[in-house]
């Protein structure tokens, strides 16, 4: 939902009405609705990889939703349709065919929705260069990069330091994974934290779901060790700072690593989570091949992350290359690319004579 937010304040005053529609349960409605935007939600289901069992009443799951989809679009008489989630957005997708739209695909490979979803797209709009060969050639296909909120905005490494109150004796390492954290990473870190207060100073993200273990693994450091330690179980306005102070991450590879970290130029070490097929993987293999990162399997990382991290911190020239690399890969404009993408829709939208 990020991008769709980013994409919307990059088209500030570009839009007369916007109608946000989501899934049923999820989410994003407290927020959209923090955020004085319409809200609207239908049902869906995922059907790929889904059990027997759950199998016929995902579809008709979906069946609804295409029907409550055309109720909303006869109501609501949009201009312009567009589209950034997977099975969710699928039955907008078949109600609203006729309609102008945008599709924008954050991973470099697309799930089986986004793939389905793109047969009615009439523009799609690309993380990188690399996602064309996972479409037809036929397709309207745009590179955008990944659309980043406003929020995001770089300090210099003095002034994001202090935010944190960190010094500047030691680098600075920051480890994330998301709102519900990254278990595993979190449990290797916990094992070598003591080695590694003495080289660095951590900003950990835990996630709720970690954050007590990780108190408590706080609690229990050394005085002198625990003053390079700042731990969250999630941050919010301060995630620039973090991501400006810091020499180099410890992550995930989710889409938004496409866009944030090349923003921020900051090498990482990216972990892809190995229960989301392999899109995390080629995520993290295109950083990799541009020499802004090094992967990390999941199940390595207990015996080569503190190595890792260490060597990383210690090759200062490297560092620097990679921080260099990553920088090259950033396209701040591209939420307002992809803004642009859905004001030509809808100009098309009405030299054509669609709804006004």
């Amino acid at each position: 939902m990020y991008p769709a937010l980013a994409v919307l304040q990059a088209m500030e005053g570009n839009y007369s009405d916007i109608l946000w529609v989501g899934g049923e349960g999820g989410m994003e409605e407290n927020l959209v609705k923090r955020l004085n935007l319409p809200y609207q939600e239908i049902p869906a289901a995922g059907v790929h990889g889904v059990g027997l069992r759950s199998l016929p009443g995902n579809i008709y799951k979906l069946i609804r939703g295409v029907i409550k989809s055309a109720q909303i679009l006869n109501q609501y008489q949009p201009d312009v349709i567009f589209y950034t989630g997977g099975y969710l957005a699928a039955p907008m997708a078949v109600a609203g065919f006729k309609k102008p739209s945008v599709l924008y695909v954050p991973d470099i490979e697309p799930g089986i929705a986004l793939k389905f979803i793109a047969k009615f797209a009439h523009t799609i709009a690309l993380t990188t260069e690399n996602s064309k060969k996972f479409f037809n050639q036929g397709q309207k296909l745009v590179v955008t990069g990944y659309p980043l909120r406003k929020e995001l905005k770089q300090y210099s490494k003095v002034e994001a330091r202090k935010v944190f109150n960190l010094h500047d004796r030691l680098p600075v390492l920051l480890i994330y994974g998301g709102s519900k954290g990254a278990h595993t990473i979190n449990q290797v870190i916990k094992k070598n934290l003591e080695i590694l207060l003495t080289k660095t100073q951590i900003i950990h993200v835990t996630g709720n779901y970690d954050w007590a273990d990780m108190q408590q693994a706080y609690s229990e450091l050394p005085a002198e060790l625990s003053e390079n330690y700042r731990i969250y179980p999630y941050i919010h306005e301060e995630m620039s700072a973090a991501f400006s102070c810091a020499d180099l991450c410890v992550c995930r590879g989710g889409a938004s690593t496409l866009g944030e970290l090349p923003f921020f130029g900051l090498p990482a070490i990216v972990v892809p989570y190995p229960y989301a097929w392999r899109y995390q993987k080629i995520n993290a293999q295109y950083l990799v091949d541009h020499h802004a990162a090094i992967m990390l399997p999941d199940e390595e990382m207990d015996n080569r992350l503190l190595n890792e991290i260490i060597q990383c911190l210690s090759q200062i020239n490297h560092i620097d290359e990679m921080r260099s690399a990553m920088h090259s890969l950033s396209k701040p404009d591209a939420a307002q690319q992809i803004g642009n993408l859905i004001t030509q829709q809808f100009n098309l939208s009405s030299q054509k004579g669609g709804p006004a």
